[in-house]
């Protein structure tokens, strides 16, 4: 009867893990026992430079460099003169912190030196760590795999580190500052308790339901657990990739037909002149990409070429392009001169591009498409009026700058929507990644309710726990037996 129960807790049985043995679930850690040092500031001239040590030899390190003198006090600053340990030379005088282990960033001890950021002085100081025994130069993201390694930081929140450094946006700030914060993290965790104790009440119904040793109603328990689990799982499925847009910029595609002004909107919209711009039709003749932050939202803004027929086989290349970009767009900015709108091309672009588009693009992305007439300061007096049949509209002048704000304005509510406010709500799905592993969680418990064996629908779960382990880099089995003999009376 104890065999089942064993097979669960017998990883923990074996003793604890030796820190850095492992990276979470992911292998070992190479060289987690060297000490580690790198320059943890922007590469130039500055005027202050943080390089930081990591691992058992940071307080030789620092001795080392600031000898004869004791280590400073832990997590307070001291002003230091740092010698080369090779021939005594003064590096520079700069402040110098000690962090011992476990309380640090990465779990060790760890040093830090914020030195003058001119190239030569941080090049002597990492000279000079690097003579001392037992130091390395450290690899790319070494100090927050350690942090991971030592649980400083789940897997969640090692993303949204990477996201914080990378962001360049107020929404992405805010959204990457959220992850980091744990909160997608402490929900995953809460989502694995809650599968957890599932699992053991049908773990203890399996061992323990034929003696009658078992409160009633535990599988039924169990059972809704799972059930408003997955009402919660499918809501976050649902979110229209939202997080990944915020994360990695929405698609914003400008189209139309020759000579209609997108390239002028391209650099109007970037601040800056990102392609050519030329009164000869076809000058664009391939796809021209550049991120930009529109109104705190990112944005991937595409320059396409004009869409017309029966040109040479350089621009039929670039208008092939350009339709298979518009497939993969979640915005469309549909630009036609507003002075010509009876010509060929703008009526088959009316006709080919914005009546079909608003539902969905070929490749099954939900888009929306702005309709924006540009050179409106052509426009005779009396405007549009002899077009009662247009779609929704913007109209703009690239050449004055009038209309631009109406256009940034429904720009910006356009990319709230399809990104939702990084500050409130839920935490979002940032990676391929999470989504990947919550709808294999899904899939799972949607496993559990057809499973005909108990063996069977308890295999289900674990699959679904290990699914959310994967994702926050962590997971265990042997607290499902803390929670069986918490929760239940066994042999009462």
């Amino acid at each position: 009867m104890w065999r089942r129960l064993w097979t669960l807790v017998a990883p923990a049985a074996r003793g604890p893990r030796r820190p850095c043995s492992r990276l979470g679930s992911g292998g070992p850690v190479p060289g987690c026992g060297a000490t580690v040092f790198a320059l943890s500031s922007g590469q130039g001239r500055c005027g202050i430079a943080v390089i930081r040590t990591s691992g058992p030899a940071s307080s030789q390190a620092l001795r080392s460099l600031t000898a004869p003198r004791a280590l400073p006090p832990a997590r307070s600053a001291s002003l230091r003169v740092l010698y080369d340990p090779r021939s005594g030379e003064p590096l520079d005088r700069a402040l110098v912190l000690w962090f011992p282990g476990p309380q640090s960033f990465t779990g060790e001890d760890c040093a830090e030196f914020h030195v003058h950021g001119g190239p030569a002085v941080v090049s002597g100081i990492l000279q000079a760590l690097g003579s001392v025994p037992g130091l390395r130069p450290a690899e790319a993201g070494e100090f927050t795999r350690r942090a991971f390694a030592h649980g400083k930081l789940s897997l969640t929140e090692v993303e949204g580190l990477a996201d914080l450094i990378h962001a360049e946006t107020e929404a992405q700030r805010r959204q990457a500052l959220r992850q980091l914060d744990g909160e997608l993290g402490h929900l995953c965790r809460v989502w694995a308790e809650t599968l957890t104790k599932a699992l053991a009440h049908v773990e203890a119904y399996i061992d323990f339901g034929e003696d009658d040793n078992l409160e009633e109603g535990v599988l039924e328990q169990a059972d809704t657990e799972v059930r408003r689990l997955e009402v919660v799982l499918g809501a976050h499925l649902q979110d229209a990739r939202r997080g990944q847009r915020l994360r990695s910029g929405v698609h914003v595609v400008v189209a139309g037909p020759p000579n209609a002004g997108k390239s002028s909107l391209v650099n109007l919209l970037s601040r800056k002149p990102v392609s050519i711009v030329s009164p000869e039709p076809g000058t664009t003749r391939d796809v021209l990409e550049t991120p930009v932050d529109l109104a705190g939202f990112p944005a991937l803004l595409s320059d396409t070429a004009g869409l017309r027929e029966g040109m040479g086989q350089v621009e039929q290349e670039g208008i092939l392009r350009a339709r298979k970009r518009l497939e993969q767009a979640d915005v469309i900015l549909a630009v036609l001169d507003a002075s010509d709108l009876a010509s060929p091309s703008s009526c088959n672009f009316l006709d080919t591009v914005v009546s079909p588009a608003g539902v969905q693009s070929p490749s099954g992305n939900s888009q929306r498409l702005l309709l924006v007439l540009n050179k409106s300061d052509l426009l005779p007096p009396g405007g549009l009026d002899h077009r009662p049949d247009l779609s929704p509209h913007l109209l703009l002048s690239c050449l004055t700058g009038e209309g631009l704000d109406g256009l940034l304005e429904v720009l910006r509510k356009e990319l709230a929507a399809m990104c939702g406010n990084p500050s409130t709500g839920p935490p979002l799905l940032t990676r391929a990644r999470h989504q990947h592993h919550l709808q294999s969680c899904l899939d799972a418990l949607s496993h559990y309710r057809q499973a005909k064996d108990l063996a069977l629908a308890a295999e289900a779960l674990r699959i679904a726990r290990g699914h959310l382990a994967c994702l926050t880099g962590k997971g265990g089995t042997d607290e499902i037996l803390n929670i069986i003999f918490r929760d239940f009376c066994v042999g009462k």
